[in-house]
């Protein structure tokens, strides 16, 4: 992988962790510095996803001269894998040994809700910036991207006014898979749409295994379906969707989960992807100042457009900016966590937001999004505003 222009500028800066690290004080940085961990999925299925995260995170840092708050912030990364058995060691290591006061990143919802008691016991405050499951006590727990059912819920309506007819839900059967595919089929349910499933229920593929998904696809044709809703991400979106593209039900209209095209995933996909309808919190085409301030910084260090795993990072750290510089001279896991609670609209690529005091999750906007050419290239374009969800 080839370091970019931003991330040797992070080493240079001490941001970016490569190994021993100095002398800490009392809280908890390393020659004056305050230590923030990141945790994400840097190798695996989800690593595109993973890197997003980091490098949005960073982005932020570089934007600011590698402070928050006031402070100057030493940024220490670990490897969150394919999930819990990789990632609660990972954090346990970062909590214990590397002493962060506050963490960021988390690709997995598996991966959230495991490392939730190693943060609980500790105290220290976790920003994540992906999907996240219901979790019992989120005294500690915030997030700058979503719920993982309110994705699927968002589009639900417009789905049922637009297919007249029933609907195959398909989905990887893991947490996060659950979670997204339960939040669009209860909306759904609850907006009078019927599944085509065959026990009206949503059809799980293994993951992370299944790369082919012929068989499946018959099973959408046999079932008489009118549309697919479906939420894979990652390698899975790419083998999913390019085989779509050449199945028996290839004309039939694909909505999803809006990381079924995000980033990375699409370029892969090429002309497959072409007309998929899917739903998401952010796209890279929004025109508000931040936003294209946002873009702008990251595309001169990177190939593409940013994502919205990128965006909900670079929000992490100027929810983290915001808490710090309220936090007082001497900022602790505690009063970090405190003054987090007591933030109000933060502005955002994505249009503004704000914490909901009931989930600790945005109360944002969701946004329709198509695959559709731009230039010579397919871009996911907003075609329309869905529901506002969070509160």
């Amino acid at each position: 992988m080839r370091i970019h222009k931003m991330t040797a500028a992070l080493i240079a800066l001490g941001l970016v962790a490569t190994g021993a690290t100095a002398c800490a004080d009392e809280s908890g940085g390393a020659n004056g510095t305050l230590k923030i961990g990141l945790l994400a999925s840097l190798s695996g299925t989800y690593q595109a996803i993973g890197t997003d995260i980091r490098d949005g995170f960073q982005l932020y840092l570089s934007m600011h001269g590698g402070e928050l708050g006031g402070h100057p912030v030493e940024l220490v990364v670990a490897d969150e894998g394919d999930g819990a058995p990789t990632a609660v060691p990972a954090a346990t290591k970062l909590v214990k040994q590397d002493k962060v006061i506050a963490l960021t990143g988390v690709v997995g919802g598996g991966s959230a809700a495991a490392i939730q008691p190693v943060l609980a016991q500790a105290k220290v405050p976790f920003i994540g910036s992906n999907g996240r499951p219901e979790l019992k006590d989120i005294t500690h727990v915030w997030h700058t991207s979503y719920l993982s059912q309110e994705t699927g819920a968002a589009i639900a309506q417009y789905v049922k006014d637009n297919v007249k007819g029933k609907v195959f839900a398909i989905g990887p059967d893991y947490q996060g898979g659950w979670d997204q595919l339960q939040g669009f089929t209860d909306a759904f349910a609850k907006a009078g749409g019927q599944l085509a499933n065959a026990d009206g229920k949503t059809l799980f593929t293994p993951f992370p295994a299944t790369k082919n998904f012929t068989p499946y696809f018959a099973q959408i044709k046999a079932a008489g379906a009118e549309a697919v809703y479906t939420f894979y991400a990652g390698a899975a979106a790419i083998d999913f969707v390019k085989q779509y593209s050449q199945s028996e039900v290839k004309d039939l209209p694909l909505y999803a989960a809006g990381f079924l095209t995000e980033g990375g995933v699409l370029n892969a996909q090429g002309d497959a992807a072409r007309n998929v309808f899917s739903v998401l919190n952010y796209s890279p085409d929004l025109d508000n100042a931040q936003n294209r301030e946002f873009v702008a910084a990251w595309k001169a260090d990177h190939d593409g457009p940013p994502t919205t795993y990128a965006m909900a990072s670079f929000d992490a750290a100027a929810v983290l900016d915001k808490a710090i510089g309220a936090a007082g001279e001497n900022p602790t896991s505690e009063s970090i966590n405190n003054a987090i609670a007591g933030l109000g609209q933060i502005e955002s690529p994505r249009g503004a937001w704000q914490f909901s005091k009931k989930t600790h999750s945005p109360v944002q906007k969701w946004y329709l999004r198509q695959v559709r050419p731009d230039g010579r290239a397919l871009s996911n374009t907003v075609v329309g505003d869905l529901a506002t969800v969070g509160e």
